[in-house]
């Protein structure tokens, strides 16, 4: 029997089968993913096959899928190793706030570029907008332009108090869409405003270092419609990219992608090299330097914490 995975606590799963019902699983100790280096062999949105486990109400795990696509990052922790956020998702959408947390450049453009990666479309929620006084107005309108002039579309709205709620869940329709961003972006109490039914913990941000406190502890889908699941994830501090390489960043930012050709050099990594078109693109404000420097960031292996 098949059955989807919607939460997973790293020893137990909870997976929802054909007639909707919730079922709570342990995997059985032979799986693994073949060449897989993650922490977790089993992710939020696998498509599993399970057992009933005899004279119990809990099943096993016999085997997972193949994935059609997956978001992945670095183990915070073990360095050669990745966690694995969500699996077989229709969208992602990466919520961010200008302030009471600021979300920095450097973490929407690793999200972004990995979405590019597994070709997924990507989204921009930008939350809390009542909150906002008139220099937050124009730092939203200004990352709102940049990224808009790239081609991701973008959104603002308040999830406390419902602003633009409604037009955004007619976009999650029929989907499977991911949410994540830094604690304190909102994304719990966005998730209950879609589906009222749902009473997942919210709390307020810290006044002493205007950091989200983390709510959600585990990675959890949650229906919000017919056919229709959001995922939340733990709020994330830093996102570490993974298993790709330098010369290949490019192609997951679509305006330096859109110019590659333009190089002298077929191998240009767009940093020194003589006749570089994206550093041409650059200097005339065709590409957002954010964005070009989020590139180098990359490609020179360094955290997204330079941007905070």
């Amino acid at each position: 029997m098949k059955a989807r995975v919607i939460k997973s606590t790293g020893s137990w799963y909870s997976i929802l089968t054909h007639d909707m019902t919730v079922m709570e699983c342990r995997m059985k100790g032979n799986i693994r993913l073949q060449g897989s280096r993650s922490t977790n062999p089993i992710a939020v949105g696998d498509i599993v096959d399970y057992e009933i486990e005899l004279n119990t109400a809990h099943g096993v795990i016999s085997a997972i899928q193949d994935r059609k696509n997956y978001i992945i990052r670095k183990s915070i922790n073990l360095s050669k190793k990745s966690h694995v956020l969500a699996a077989n998702v229709d969208q992602v959408y990466v919520m961010v706030t200008v302030s009471n947390p600021r979300t920095p450049f450097g973490f929407i453009d690793r999200m972004l570029v990995t979405a590019e990666a597994y070709g997924i479309p990507a989204y921009i929620i930008f939350n809390k907008k009542d909150a906002w006084d008139e220099k937050d107005t124009i730092l939203a309108q200004e990352m709102r332009e940049t990224y808009e002039s790239v081609g991701y579309e973008t959104t603002s709205i308040s999830a406390l108090n419902k602003d633009d709620v409604e037009s955004l869940k007619e976009k999650l329709q029929g989907k499977v869409s991911l949410l994540i961003g830094h604690s304190g972006t909102g994304k719990s109490t966005l998730i209950n405003e879609l589906n009222s039914d749902l009473n997942i913990k919210t709390a307020a941000t810290s006044t002493v270092h205007l950091q989200g406190k983390h709510t959600t502890t585990f990675a959890e889908m949650h229906p919000i419609g017919v056919d229709t699941f959001i995922i939340d994830t733990p709020g994330i501090r830093e996102f570490g990219l993974i298993d790709m390489n330098k010369y290949e960043l490019g192609h997951y930012f679509p305006e330096i992608r859109a110019r590659l050709n333009q190089c002298r050099f077929n191998n240009c990594l767009h940093l020194n090299e003589p006749g570089c078109a994206i550093k041409g693109a650059v200097e005339k404000n065709e590409i957002p330097f954010t964005r070009f420097r989020s590139y180098v960031s990359m490609v020179e292996g360094e955290t997204e914490e330079v941007f905070d």
